[in-house]
């Protein structure tokens, strides 16, 4: 396959135009380019704060095969690619000068994409973020749950989330995010267009969050769940995702998903047994 089969834009309603169909086509596997390509339409922005340099489709037999979106922070997000189509878009990007900071996606491909960006410029990659991908299947509801119920947050707890948004950004080392929270700029964080959820003891009290993008595609994403760390144990957590899947399902969602710490053994359980399946895994590498 040629390099010339990437057609490249920095366009991004001609994009879409171009290759929606096919970004909807697999809305789980491609949740995070549906979710970044939507706020970089609507907002012109990711959920980085960062603007588009360029977007490219790869077609052959006149349909798109993948896709890749590369901002001006040089975070570089992919869809599924072979070795091959690795080695060539890698061959393009460089010969346009571009020059990615980061790549995400499927293990596969951001494995194969750093080695191929590696042979052609010579840049060292080191990994930085690996993770399950999950899809709801049944929704199944713990039993028993913990007291309490799910509520819709309003804009009298935005507080409330953002002092929490900042503990779980503290917990996991997105300092990014912490960074944009600190300045004020809650809306050019990644959690500024997010739903949130609470769960609530019954003397209303929340213990619990969690927090779903819009439905792109059909899909919305769950992220993130968070619980302070002194009221953990008690089955919050699960009771919220539950909580947050099914408000999702309400807004007209036929794929939701979530991703984990493969590290983290309890929180991957957690959600098998809420009916959510491993259908991939994901990772980042950055480059020197």
């Amino acid at each position: 396959m040629l390099p010339d089969d990437w057609h490249l834009t920095d366009d991004v309603d001609d994009f879409l135009a171009r290759a929606g169909d096919f970004l909807r086509s697999r809305p789980a596997l491609h949740n995070t380019p549906l979710t970044d390509i939507e706020k970089l339409r609507t907002h012109g922005t990711d959920a980085h704060g960062a603007a588009a340099v360029a977007f490219g489709r790869l077609e052959s037999g006149g349909e798109v095969r993948a896709v890749f979106y590369l901002t001006t922070r040089g975070r570089l997000g992919l869809t599924s690619l072979s070795a091959d189509q690795t080695g060539h878009l890698a061959a393009r990007l460089a010969d346009l000068g571009h020059a990615p900071a980061t790549v995400i996606a499927d293990r596969d491909t951001a494995t194969s994409f750093a080695e191929a960006w590696q042979q052609r410029t010579g840049a060292a990659s080191e990994l930085f973020w690996r993770t399950h991908l999950y899809r709801l299947g049944t929704l199944t509801p713990p039993q028993p749950g913990p007291a309490g119920r799910g509520r819709g947050v309003g804009d009298a707890d935005r507080e409330h989330v953002v002092r929490w948004c900042r503990e779980f950004c503290v917990d996991v080392g997105e300092q990014r995010s912490i960074d944009l929270i600190d300045a004020g700029s809650w809306a050019e964080s990644r959690f500024g267009d997010r739903h949130f959820t609470f769960w609530e003891t019954p003397d209303g009290t929340p213990v619990s969050m969690a927090a779903r993008t819009s439905v792109v595609g059909g899909m919305v994403r769950v992220d993130p769940v968070y619980t302070p760390a002194r009221l953990r144990g008690h089955g919050y957590a699960g009771a919220v995702t539950v909580a947050a899947s099914r408000a999702a399902l309400a807004a007209g969602a036929s794929d939701v998903v979530l991703f984990t710490d493969p590290d983290n053994p309890t929180s991957n359980a957690l959600y098998q047994r809420l009916g959510y399946v491993r259908i991939g895994d994901f990772a980042g590498y950055r480059f020197s």
